[in-house]
């Protein structure tokens, strides 16, 4: 068993079901890319740069998307001081898989360096 489906099964039933539906969905849509756990989170990743995720918060499960402000999709959420956007959902019925896989779509076309955002000391630079 996957370590990624080991952090689904450590959910809650409501939770479990939601991490599950997003990590059937992303594997489907980015199916070359690598996934892991990173940073105790699921995480998928397009030659070493991470693209998107998914934590469990106190009152929700968080997708993020480590470029998602520059899809331009008002559903999306800025999340911190780089580049990231977020989705948060509590009930699995609030995924809509056409968003998602359109997120997806754009997360492989709009990328940022985060691989290397250490190496630049901070700064983001645009690969794609």
């Amino acid at each position: 068993m996957s370590q990624i489906q080991d952090y689904n099964n450590s959910q809650t039933a409501e939770n479990k079901e939601i991490c599950n539906a997003l990590y059937t969905i992303i594997s489907k849509n980015l199916s070359d890319a690598e996934n892991k756990i990173w940073h105790a989170h699921p995480v998928w990743f397009l030659d070493g740069n991470p693209i998107v995720g998914y934590s469990k918060l106190k009152d929700s499960v968080r997708l993020l998307f480590w470029s998602g402000q520059s899809f331009e999709e008002e559903k999306l959420q800025n999340e911190g001081s780089f580049k990231a956007a977020e989705k948060r959902y509590t009930n699995v019925d609030q995924i809509n898989e056409q968003d998602l896989k359109r997120w997806l779509e754009k997360s492989r076309e709009i990328q940022w360096d985060y691989k290397n955002i250490v190496k630049r000391k901070g700064e983001l630079l645009r690969l794609k």
